[in-house]
């Protein structure tokens, strides 16, 4: 019995999911998109059944989806699949940045297309992502498993990988500016809408800065910090900034 290769700590993230309306308001806000024939990319909060069936046969669409512990019989029949199978690899991918040496590893079956109770899958699939950091000298692991509405006719593995990490990155960009200045991971407001507040907050400075800024968050982050009145002029509060052009 062959497993995914293990290198560090190999875990599924098993967290409880945020409960949040995100559900309810996915669909009405891909209404005025065009998505006909396109990929949607979702998280694990979003693997739902009728959202599944809202893409596919109202939109006619597809979906690539995360699977997680909140459709945890789903999880359990694809972990157990995986686990067992003798499959080699599909697709093996590095990327080198920020730091860090990043291989992606993708299997991917069709095995299990009518046994999952889940509409309109195709192909299942499990990733793992192993990344070695040049600073520590150290290697993280992690294994996500997921499913696609694509048959393979129209996503080879090396397809559903850059999707994947394209979904990621994107995620990823967000979170990876928020904790580097803003040092969010560490925040200690915990209470109630404390949390979703500062966040909101801090989101919406990023979205100022990145919209009026010609030079990078963190180089403007600093300048304004050490400069309060010019935040005022940054956002256009005070009477000497009116009328003036992009601040950068």
């Amino acid at each position: 019995m062959l497993r995914p290769k293990k290198v560090g700590k190999l875990r599924v993230d098993d967290e409880t999911e945020k409960q949040t309306n995100e559900i309810k308001i996915a669909a009405p806000l891909l209404a005025p998109l065009d998505i006909d024939g396109m990929l949607i990319t979702a998280d694990a909060l979003l693997t739902q059944r009728e959202f599944a069936r809202h893409l596919v046969e109202d939109r006619k669409a597809h979906y690539h989806f995360t699977v997680k512990a909140n459709q945890k019989t789903l999880l359990n029949d694809i972990q157990h699949f995986f686990e067992n199978s003798t499959a080699l690899p599909d697709v093996n991918a590095t990327n080198h940045g920020h730091g860090r040496i990043e291989t992606r590893t993708i299997w991917v079956t069709t095995a299990l297309n009518e046994y999952l109770d889940f509409p309109y899958v195709a192909q299942v699939f499990a990733i793992q992502r192993e990344v070695f950091h040049k600073k520590t000298k150290k290697t993280s692991c992690e294994l996500i498993y997921g499913i696609t509405s694509q048959k393979n006719i129209e996503a080879k593995p090396v397809d559903i990988l850059r999707s994947n990490r394209a979904h990621w990155c994107i995620e990823n960009s967000c979170h990876y500016i928020l904790d580097w200045n803003y040092n969010e991971d560490r925040c200690r407001i915990r209470t109630q809408y404390g949390p979703e507040n500062i966040t909101r907050i801090r989101r919406f400075a990023i979205g100022v800065i990145k919209a009026i800024s010609l030079k990078g968050v963190a180089e403007t982050m600093r300048d304004l910090t050490m400069n309060v009145r010019l935040v005022f002029d940054y956002l256009k509060m005070t009477k000497n900034s009116l009328g003036r052009g992009y601040l950068g």
